[in-house]
């Protein structure tokens, strides 16, 4: 409906736009001489090429928000963000190395291989995986329970069995031509590891931080509590396929000076995706699905969750 296409730039846009200013803030903190005494200078300016001034920052407004939302301690959501945005980071620095992607682009500017040198990136990918746990480990307002759970799940879904292993799986298939027919099932489960694991602990972060709050020991809104969590992690399934249809169409369709990075590698690499194997009308309609599969999975909460509604709806909107 018209009303819900306007409103797609509007709560969302402003949240995002404050989230990605706390998040810089905050891993600018982190990333300064006054946290980084000792380390080498050239490995904190990659570190610091690598994630500061630019990025999107969803998974960071997905921290905040769904926080917001289940009222989790400010201070302690901000620091989880900031430790999945190194995670993130990191991602993209040894992605973008020639030995993987190969990419010189990446947020309109040079690849930390590119800026630097291919041994700095590594190093700096490796210096920034080890903060985001160095992060986590640092909060002070939160259980040593609900730390160490954070800590654990944060290492699985960036590990072996998250993005880690569906990056592995996607080198496997562009590198090996392994398998040598991708089914939809394969690929499905290459972008839920490699994209869709991060997502979704951005949407369970909230619920990580409350589950030993007062209220839930006491039993007092338990199950209210639960439902809420719950709700939250079926939008973070959702929105992840969503993410991941809408990069792929992104890579097909997409305009490389607005995007930020190359474009149409997936068709060059002769990569399948979910989209390559419907093709575009198609994977325009599944990615309106999962859109609205998203903002169902709200339909418990307020208006608190229009940001996370209109995040789910800019799926079918972005260019970058």
């Amino acid at each position: 409906m018209q009303p819900q296409q306007t409103t797609a730039v509007g709560i969302y846009k402003a949240r995002q736009a404050e989230a990605a200013e706390q998040v810089e803030a905050r891993l600018d903190y982190w990333l300064s001489s006054r946290t980084s005494t000792g380390a080498p200078p050239r490995l904190t300016a990659a570190m610091q090429h690598a994630t500061l001034g630019g990025g999107k920052r969803f998974r960071a407004f997905l921290v905040l928000e769904g926080a917001r939302l289940l009222a989790a301690p400010a201070a302690a959501a901000l620091d989880v963000a900031a430790a999945l945005e190194c995670v993130h980071a990191y991602s993209l620095v040894h992605d973008d190395l020639p030995a993987m992607d190969d990419d010189t682009l990446r947020r309109g500017q040079p690849t930390v291989w590119k800026a630097f040198d291919e041994w700095t990136a590594i190093l700096a990918g490796d210096g920034l995986q080890t903060l985001a746990f160095e992060i986590l480990a640092a909060i002070e307002d939160i259980s040593a329970e609900a730390k160490v759970r954070l800590i654990s799940r944060l290492a699985k879904d960036a590990g072996r069995i998250g993005m880690v292993g569906g990056q592995m799986l996607d080198l496997e298939a562009e590198k090996l031509g392994l398998p040598a027919m991708p089914t939809r099932e394969h690929i499905a489960r290459l972008q839920a590891m490699k994209t869709g694991a991060l997502i979704q602990f951005a949407c369970d972060a909230g619920g990580l931080l409350t589950t030993s709050s007062p209220a839930h020991r006491d039993g007092q809104h338990a199950a209210q509590r639960e439902a809420q969590r719950e709700a939250m992690s079926r939008y973070g399934r959702a929105l992840g396929l969503a993410f991941q249809i809408s990069d792929d169409l992104l890579d097909a369709e997409g305009d490389a000076t607005v995007v930020g990075k190359a474009v149409g590698k997936d068709a060059a690499l002769g990569k399948a995706t979910l989209t390559s194997l419907s093709g575009i009308p198609t994977a325009k309609l599944q990615l309106a699905e999962v859109v609205q599969m998203a903002v169902d999975a709200l339909s418990g909460f307020s208006t608190a969750a229009d940001g996370l509604r209109e995040a789910a709806q800019f799926m079918s909107q972005r260019q970058k």
